[in-house]
């Protein structure tokens, strides 16, 4: 039987602080195998002295200090990373970190990322659709590469309906725009076909797995992030917000899948969850 492979992937909402509210604790006890950070917001040598000597770190921090900032740790070393996405006029540090690891005889390709969040008529949304087109082309190069990888991390963007529960009330909000979900719908389209997205717009679909949506089937959430006013996440009113979007070949090695949703709003150490799935190669 093969061993499964455990990734994580978490938006710590600034890593010292996740630290300070229990982050350790929970990464004691996951055994997870590599594990994806985004708005790390600290240096390399804070986050490696958190993380410990058995973690190998790889780390993009953000051109502004203090913001943003991705991470890849594992237990192995990785042969190789990249971190430039688009073009060169296209800042996008801090937000996207490619790295390869050997896995017996393999090799798996592990994206951390950080879309913006946005901001209707602005020029955070601006920028958020050049991130998404720049991804948009990269991932059939990814796929190209290596038909074992996954794209994990916080997208900002609730695909569907299922995936925000007050969707009806944030349809003209940032994170979940028509014009935000249909680059999801060609993401995750059948590869080639010509695929309609939810603001009408067309194109090509790309073929990758939405490993969250596969595992739960048609039902609300699970969510992973909720907003930290009011009783957002006693309520459960919640966004799906961080993904796997995993290769079909990876994908099809999926055994499990959870949402690391705290018990109770006093125990959260960031306001997103960690997602953890187990990939069996």
């Amino acid at each position: 039987m093969p061993s499964p492979l455990r990734i994580a992937t978490v938006n710590v909402n600034g890593v010292r602080a996740s630290f300070k509210k229990g982050m350790a604790e929970w990464l004691a006890e996951r055994d997870v195998d590599i594990l994806a950070l985004q708005e790390v917001r600290a240096t390399t040598e804070i986050l490696e002295e958190l993380l410990g000597p058995e973690w190998d770190i790889l780390h993009d921090a953000a051109t502004a200090k203090g913001r943003a900032g991705v991470a890849i740790a594992s237990r192995n070393k990785a042969s190789i990373h990249r971190v430039t996405l688009g073009d060169e006029e296209f800042d996008s540090a801090g937000r996207w970190l490619e790295a390869d690891y050997e896995v017996g005889d393999r090799i798996v390709t592990v994206v951390s990322t950080y879309v913006h969040s946005g901001d209707v008529d602005t020029p955070k949304q601006v920028e958020k659709y050049k991130f998404l087109d720049a991804m948009e082309a990269r991932l059939p190069e990814i796929a190209a590469h290596s038909e074992l990888a996954v794209v994990v991390g916080d997208l900002n963007v609730g695909h569907r309906e299922l995936d925000i529960k007050n969707w009806k009330g944030n349809r003209k909000n940032a994170g979940f725009l028509p014009e935000e979900r249909a680059y999801f719908d060609r993401f995750l389209g059948r590869q080639g076909e010509t695929v309609t997205g939810v603001d009408g717009s067309t194109g090509p679909g790309l073929g990758w797995v939405d490993v969250g949506r596969t595992w739960a089937g048609e039902v609300e959430g699970p969510y992973t992030w909720w907003s930290q006013r009011g009783k957002a996440f006693d309520t459960d009113t919640g966004w799906r917000l961080d993904y796997q979007l995993a290769t079909p070949a990876l994908a099809a090695t999926v055994t499990a899948y959870s949402v690391d949703r705290a018990t109770a709003w006093d125990t959260r150490w960031s306001d997103h969850a960690p997602v953890v799935v187990d990939y069996a190669i």
